[in-house]
């Protein structure tokens, strides 16, 4: 192979076919085509996207699908198989259009967003022993997925299959009907999700704002503009809001707002501009009902810069009183705190631009603008808070040049935080961090997580944080259900593989190596120099018996952290069994991580 994007990863892969499509052919080639396209636009397509597959390639008279995790697959599977018993019923023997399908989770190549290897051929082999309008799976899906999925296995042995060299255990799979209804809301446990199902109370998304200036150094500071105007948002317990970090990854593209509804999860968007010059600001807002397209409600605001703390909160409760005329206006609580000073705000804005990069030197320049912004304002509290987030990152990615000093100056600051006001989530969240990973005080952690999702239901990161934290003491399913909320509440999050790499932990605990591998897979797609997700990925390959993946990823770790040791890796968990940390380290010795 000769392409020049080839990777190799662990995936789910699902190969489906369609029974019989050369008789179809010789008796109508055009309308078995057409029907064959028919289907995969309107079932097979919209099933992936719930499930979280991508289609690799139609093959013809069939279709190869990847998935990050078994899971979804063998949903997709069984949701698509579904849909298509229930279109056939009222079709004539001679039209209606039945697959088989087979799921392998395995290593592949990937080159060129085409997929190659044994992963590929296992699954297209399964599905040539899978019934008309059934599904064969592997043993490694079967692991994967059990207990996990309304299915149950018939156990067919070491099938034999065409240009295998070895025999593959595999299962033949069945379901109720009344388990798997056909919904274009269908919920969904994979790590990518497709549209999620609306809640039940109104949900908005807040679109980034376009900048109008002509000058884009103020990218900054519209950006920052529209996070506050969320975290106002988010303040109403009665509304569902989309994180910031899922809402700008709109951002620069034009969109029609039902997809976005749509994969968002969302019945309304909120979408604006700004318009600085000089020291006068004008912002337009209007907010659009998702599925429909209508214009709810539009306003235009002007006014000196130093009234864009006024500005936001106008915007903020005009969005309430629109979508929710029934919420009392005193669930709208006012952003506390804000600095009234507007340069230590402008550095505070630029600090998290510079954060976003995730690189050492981004983190040196953020907390460079924080001191600034401190020294202007020294009660400004989320500031310190930041502050300790950047020390934070930086032992995350091991760029601290003196981890002892630097863990202190992060406690010190997200205590001061604490100090001006711990009513804040942001500030909550933050301060947990620096509990759990510089002192090792996870109860306190906790605690302050709760408080923080109180204080904030809609803040995804309390969430994933409190997730992380549980599975580090011992309580892997709660997490679980904290990280996929935070998931939920931030589906398309540029930090999402923070997130997967604590579902890939949380699953690596309770010994479900496999689905380990598939959230982690996901994490490192997006984030390939995350040493947390490496970690998980290395301990869950060795367990598993991946060995050669295993060691591949240990030389990548220490290419990353050159000192990478056993002794080095206990400081990296405060799990509170050390049954947990042994785990890790058994797998790091199997995959020869030095002593």
């Amino acid at each position: 192979m000769t392409g020049e994007r080839m990777t190799r990863r662990l995936a789910a892969i699902l190969a489906a076919d369609v029974v019989g499509y050369s008789r179809l052919m010789g008796r109508d080639e055009n309308g078995t085509l057409a029907r064959f396209k028919s289907h995969v636009t309107d079932r097979l397509e919209p099933t992936l996207a719930r499930h979280g597959g991508r289609l690799v390639k139609l093959t013809g008279d069939g279709a190869l699908v990847e998935f990050v995790s078994a899971v979804g697959a063998l949903g997709a599977a069984i949701e698509f198989q579904q849909a298509m018993a229930d279109i056939n019923r009222d079709q004539p023997t001679d039209v209606a259009m039945v697959f088989r399908i087979g799921v392998h989770l395995g290593d592949l190549i990937d080159e060129d967003n085409d997929v190659y290897g044994d992963a590929v051929n296992i699954a297209v082999r399964l599905e040539s022993q899978a019934p008309p309008g059934g599904i064969v799976v592997s043993r490694t899906v079967h692991e994967a997925v059990t207990g996990r999925v309304k299915a149950a296995f018939e156990d067919l042995g070491n099938l034999e299959l065409k240009n295998i060299e070895r025999p593959i255990q595999a299962f033949r799979v069945t379901w109720q009907a009344v388990d798997w209804p056909v919904s274009e809301a269908a919920p969904t446990t994979t790590p990518i999700a497709g549209p999620p199902p609306l809640p039940d109370k109104p949900s908005i998304a807040v679109l980034p704002f376009q900048n109008m200036s002509g000058d884009p150094e103020q990218e900054y500071f519209v950006d920052g503009l529209v996070e506050e105007i969320i975290t106002g948002l988010s303040r109403s317990k009665a509304i569902f809001v989309i994180a910031r970090n899922s809402s700008f990854t709109y951002k620069g593209r034009a969109v029609d707002v039902r997809q976005i509804g749509r994969e968002l999860g969302v019945r309304y968007v909120l979408e604006g501009s700004v318009r600085k010059a000089g020291d006068r600001l004008r912002i337009t807002g209007q907010l659009i009902e998702a599925e429909n397209g209508v214009h709810l409600w539009a306003d235009r605001f002007d006014g000196g810069l130093a009234d864009i703390f006024d500005l936001q909160d106008q915007i903020t409760a005009q969005v309430i009183g629109a979508i929710a005329p029934r919420v009392e206006q005193a669930e709208i609580e006012r952003a506390r705190r804000k600095t009234a000073n507007l340069d230590a705000y402008d550095y505070y804005l630029r600090a998290w631009a510079a954060i976003y990069r995730f690189s050492s030197e981004g983190s040196q320049e953020a907390l460079v603008l924080l001191e600034k912004a401190i020294a202007l304002d020294p009660d400004f509290a989320i500031a310190y808070a930041t502050a300790a987030v950047c020390y934070f990152i930086r032992r995350a990615f091991s760029w601290s040049t003196d981890p002892a000093h630097e863990a202190a100056e992060a406690e010190r600051l997200a205590r001061r935080a604490m100090e001006l006001d711990s009513s804040d989530a942001r500030v909550l969240t933050f301060y947990a961090q620096t509990l759990i990973y510089n002192v090792g005080r996870l109860d306190e952690a906790v605690a302050c997580l709760d408080q923080a999702i109180r204080a904030d239901p809609n803040y995804a990161n309390a969430w994933m944080w409190r997730g992380n934290t549980r599975s580090y003491l011992g309580d892997a399913e709660r997490a679980i259900e904290d990280l996929q909320q935070a998931l939920r509440l931030s589906p398309l999050d540029s930090t999402l593989w923070i997130a997967q790499t604590g579902m890939a932990n949380a699953h690596f605990l309770r010994g479900r190596y496999e689905e380990a591998l598939s959230w982690v897979s996901a994490a490192l797609r997006q984030h390939p120099h995350s040493l947390s997700g490496l970690r998980v990925a290395i301990a869950a390959n060795a367990l598993a018996g991946h060995l050669d993946a295993a060691r591949q990823l240990v030389d990548r770790y220490r290419e990353l952290d050159p000192t990478a040791r056993l002794a080095k890796m206990r400081e990296w968990w405060w799990f509170r069994g050390g049954e947990d940390v042994e785990k890790y380290l058994r797998g790091f010795r199997l995959a020869g991580m030095p002593e």
